[in-house]
Order: C-alpha cells, then sequence, then structure tokens
C-alpha cells in the first residue's frame, strides 16, 4: 500500500497527493458505510488498480478536524479580513477565533488591502488582536505588500485560508504563486459584499506547503459549549479568570468581576468583550433549547 494526501474531493472521486504524483482514488466499501466520511486534508493509504487508478483503504488519525469548511490535519488557520472594501467583520472575526481555539488550531490574521485604510485605523484593530495574543500581518495583495512574509508561513504546513467574501482571499493566493490563476470576484459597490468565487475545497500546493482556498462566509454558527466554557476561548479573557470572586464567573453581571475591570481600565478590549457577551447570550439561549 502507499499513502498520500488527499487533496481535493470532486464527484465521488478523491485525488491523493504521494510520491507517485497525484492519484485518482475511490473509497473502499467498508469506508463508504462506516460513519467516517473521507475528507480533504486527510492522510490515506490506498492501493494501485489495474487501470492506474487507486482505492483508498484506510484513514490515518487525525489530529483535527473543521466541520466549515470540511478539512482535516489543519496546522494553522489563516483568518483573511480586508480593513476597507469591505468593512471588517469583527464579529466574524471572533467567531472564527473561537472555532480555531477549540480545534487547537495555531492562528495567523492577516488584514488585507492594508493600502486603503489609514495607518492609525490599521493599528488600532491590529492592536486589539495582538493584545489578545495573536499574531497579525498586514497585507496588501494588488501592490505585493506583505506577501513575503506570509510565504515563509505557509512553507511546509496545511493551512486553511478563511473569511468573509471580498476580502480578498483569492487574490493573495495567486500573490503568493503566480500563474494559480484563481478566479477573484469583483465587489459589488451595491451591495458592500463580495460575490462567492470559490466553489470547492482543494489543498493547493503554494510556496512549500498546502493551502485550502475555501467558500467566503456569511454566517458559523459557535462550536457546542457550556456557558461557563466560552470564556476559555478568549485568551484574554481566560488568562484573567482566575482572578474572579466566583470560579464560574461568566464575566457579564456577576461582582468583583477581574475580566470586567480590566475593561474599564483598557486592558481588554471592549468591542472584544462586547462581542464575548452576544456569543454568551447565544450559548445560553441553545442551553435552553436543549435543557
Amino acid at each position: 500500500m502507499h499513502q498520500g494526501l488527499i487533496v481535493k474531493g470532486y464527484g465521488g472521486f478523491y485525488f491523493v497527493q504521494s510520491d507517485r504524483g497525484i492519484c485518482r482514488c475511490t473509497g473502499r466499501g467498508r469506508l463508504k458505510m462506516s460513519e467516517q466520511s473521507l475528507l480533504v486534508g486527510d492522510h490515506v493509504l490506498f492501493t494501485i488498480v489495474e487501470n492506474g487508478s487507486g482505492v483508498i483503504e484506510r484513514v490515518l488519525p487525525r489530529k483535527n478536524t473543521l466541520s466549515r469548511p470540511p478539512v482535516a490535519n489543519v496546522d494553522q488557520a489563516i483568518l483573511v479580513f480586508a480593513l476597507a472594501n469591505p468593512e471588517p467583520d469583527l464579529k466574524l472575526l471572533d467567531r472564527l477565533l473561537i472555532l480555531c481555539e477549540v480545534e487547537r488550531i495555531d492562528i495567523l490574521i492577516c488584514l488585507n488591502k492594508v493600502d486603503l485604510a489609514s495607518g492609525q485605523f490599521a493599528s488600532k484593530l491590529a492592536g486589539i488582536y495582538q493584545g489578545a495574543g495573536y499574531e497579525v500581518i498586514f497585507t496588501s495583495a494588488i501592490k505585493k505588500m506583505g506577501i513575503e512574509s506570509l510565504r515563509e508561513k505557509v512553507k511546509g504546513k496545511i493551512s486553511v485560508v478563511a473569511g468573509p467574501s471580498g476580502a480578498g482571499k483569492s487574490t493573495i493566493l495567486n500573490a503568493l504563486e503566480p500563474g494559480m490563476a484563481l478566479k477573484t470576484g469583483e465587489i459589488s459597490s451595491k451591495l458592500k459584499r463580495g460575490r462567492h468565487t470559490t466553489r470547492h475545497v482543494e489543498l493547493l500546493p503554494v510556496a512549500g506547503g498546502f493551502i485550502a482556498d475555501t467558500p467566503g462566509f456569511s454566517n458559523l454558527y459557535l462550536p457546542d459549549m457550556k456557558r461557563t466554557e466560552l470564556g476559555r476561548y478568549f485568551p484574554e479573557i481566560s488568562d484573567l479568570a482566575g482572578q474572579c470572586r466566583f470560579l464560574d464567573c461568566l464575566h457579564f453581571q456577576e461582582p468583583d468581576c477581574a475580566v470586567k475591570a480590566a475593561i474599564d481600565k483598557g486592558i481588554i478590549s471592549r468591542c472584544r468583550y462586547q462581542n464575548y457577551v452576544t456569543f454568551l447570550a447565544e450559548v445560553m439561549a441553545r442551553e435552553r433549547i436543549y435543557e
């Protein structure tokens, strides 16, 4: 048997990258009957049949799995948000950060279209997330700013590129790997939001690594969790939670809350905290539904 990496799934076939090149495979019957589906990013064992195609016999253990986009064994998530045209949706960014925190995936926040925003706005936004412990990189895909730094970040890794439509994900990939010629959507001047241009998940060989180019997000549900767990996925809140008066403090209406005190002192971003409160309400509402 041979070992390879699923780089694309399309029309019931799986395209597996190995030392033999790319082999078009199908799944063995027992895999189709099991609850485990084959995902892009899976490391698999496969055999070659007479016509040169392959049959996937086994899926090797995964270190993580994303459901949207459906990708396995992700090393890092590159969250691409435009600084302008369209304006950054920080609530969506914080949702994506929670998803990555839950899956324990390394995170790189890419603030694109830096050439269209004021330096003050860009620095302030970056400071919010750097203060929470995240790595932030500025890029302009059109002007090739920050592309070399980003290229070093993707080398040797499986990365998932996520973010809203119109943020410039496909344009960035084209800048990283000239000649890739991914479709890039125009920004609607009326709707001020991007048109979806990416149709399926595929691992693209880029700068010595693989990048999953995925459809843009318009909405994203939070992972299942208890209300007391949400704060764990905000690093700046988690760091201070042990200083609160109550061990199960939700950092909302409780007295002597170290997190709320830090907000008043400007240590924690009020914007991030407001998103936390919004998400807390969602988690609590979901709990009541299933009680």
